[in-house]
């Protein structure tokens, strides 16, 4: 018992020190059908953070993008739009390493309700393995929960990227272009 209070003093401070920090960026990972709603939901969130960039992964593409960013009135300089991911776990693996790059230690992460437990397994393994936590934003939806499994399965496929390197996903050719599109 000794021995568990200073871990779990531990744990109350990083807990209280997530409280006290501030995101420096917004995270949102596309996948949203095409009505636009993670990028409509986020356009509007984003108006009330004016400051922050805004780094979407995957989703819809790029000119639908920018064009609901533009009706919002949201700095197209703001965007910087990722289409390396193939699915949730390259979503995080895909800017992971550019994030902290730029020095982000704490992100809003945008996703639809029924998806933000399997993303959040995900992120807190991925995120975490670089310093960079996060606040989870839910889109509202219709949809039901998914199911555990896949956060089971996706939690164990970042846990073996953080380890090799390897997500597990298969690597469509991206034909040559950028992989990461910034207005500058």
């Amino acid at each position: 018992m000794v021995l568990a209070l200073p871990l779990l003093m531990w744990f109350g401070y990083k807990e209280v020190q997530k409280e006290d920090a501030k995101p420096q960026a917004v995270l949102v990972l596309g996948g949203s059908t095409k009505k636009l709603e993670r990028e409509k939901f986020t356009a509007e969130f984003v108006r009330r953070h004016p400051n922050l960039p805004i780094w979407i992964t995957g989703g819809s593409p790029p000119s639908f993008t920018r064009r609901v960013f533009a009706k919002a009135g949201v700095d197209p300089k703001r965007l910087h739009l990722d289409y390396e991911a193939v699915d949730t776990v390259t979503n995080f693996t895909s800017l992971v390493d550019d994030l902290k790059a730029h020095g982000i230690k704490r992100v809003y992460l945008i996703t639809s309700d029924f998806h933000m437990r399997r993303a959040s397994v995900i992120g807190e393994i991925v995120l975490g393995s670089r310093g960079i936590d996060f606040q989870p934003i839910s889109v509202p939806s219709k949809s039901p929960p998914e199911p555990l499994e896949k956060s089971i399965r996706d939690g164990a496929r970042a846990l073996v990227w953080v380890a090799t390197g390897y997500t597990g996903a298969n690597d469509p050719n991206k034909g040559g272009k950028p992989r990461i599109e910034s207005r500058r």
